[in-house]
């Protein structure tokens, strides 16, 4: 795929990288020659000088071949702008950073696909963390709407030697939840389970559920 970026601050670059090692072309946009430099020189990717608002610039970074956009500039206003602009030359797949909440609506009807919230994603990561030290990472989906869990199996539990499709069944496992992930040791693969599949002490498995019910998944697995 070729993604443009708009800002290349921490945000934009460390999104390039990430895109690159999974093996798509990148171009950035920024005023800073600095920052655009550094993605040159560092990162191998394209990076043109200028305003990611720009008409003209916007069409030297190739907008009209883009498959997606990714707007993560330094200010909601800002890339609303980029991405009216990525609506009107074709782009469908569009992501933005939003700083406010006011921002929401608007993005929407502006054409965004994805709308990440990056300071409400990072507090309640951060909190989750404190108060939920069982959850290895977890990931946020349709704007906070799903949720996927990473847990460690500990060796004693109420999931040890149960099947999937046993834990299913449980009444107390969490409606609207599901096992969507399931590595049997650090060294291994993540695979996608069965209902037959057993869990074992001391894998990992990866849940996807509703907000709020992390806490009723991890007092079901511990029993």
């Amino acid at each position: 795929m070729y993604v443009l970026i708009g800002g290349a601050g921490l945000v934009g670059l460390g999104l390039a990288q990430r895109l690159i090692d999974l093996g798509h072309t990148v171009a950035m946009i920024d005023i800073d020659p600095i920052a655009c430099r550094y993605a040159r020189e560092q990162l191998g990717v394209m990076a043109f000088e200028g305003s990611a608002v720009s008409t003209e610039v916007l069409l030297e970074a190739g907008i009209r071949k883009a498959d997606a956009l990714a707007a993560v500039l330094r200010n909601d206003a800002l890339n609303l702008a980029m991405i009216t602009l990525a609506r009107h030359n074709g782009v469908n797949h569009i992501l933005a950073r939003m700083r406010h909440r006011d921002f929401a609506e608007p993005y929407r009807i502006a054409g965004a696909t994805h709308v990440v919230n990056a300071i409400d994603l990072a507090v309640s990561t951060l909190a989750n963390a404190i108060e939920y030290p069982q959850v290895e990472s977890m990931m946020h989906f349709e704007q906070g709407q799903i949720e996927v869990l990473k847990l460690a199996i500990p060796e004693k539990c109420n999931v040890v030697d149960r099947t999937v499709a046993e834990i299913a069944q449980d009444h107390r496992f969490p409606s609207g939840s599901l096992i969507i992930g399931y590595q049997p040791h650090p060294q291994m693969d993540l695979a996608i389970p069965n209902g037959n599949t057993v869990l074992e002490a001391g894998s990992t498995i990866l849940v996807v559920t509703k907000p709020g019910s992390m806490r009723e998944i991890i007092d079901f697995i511990e029993g």
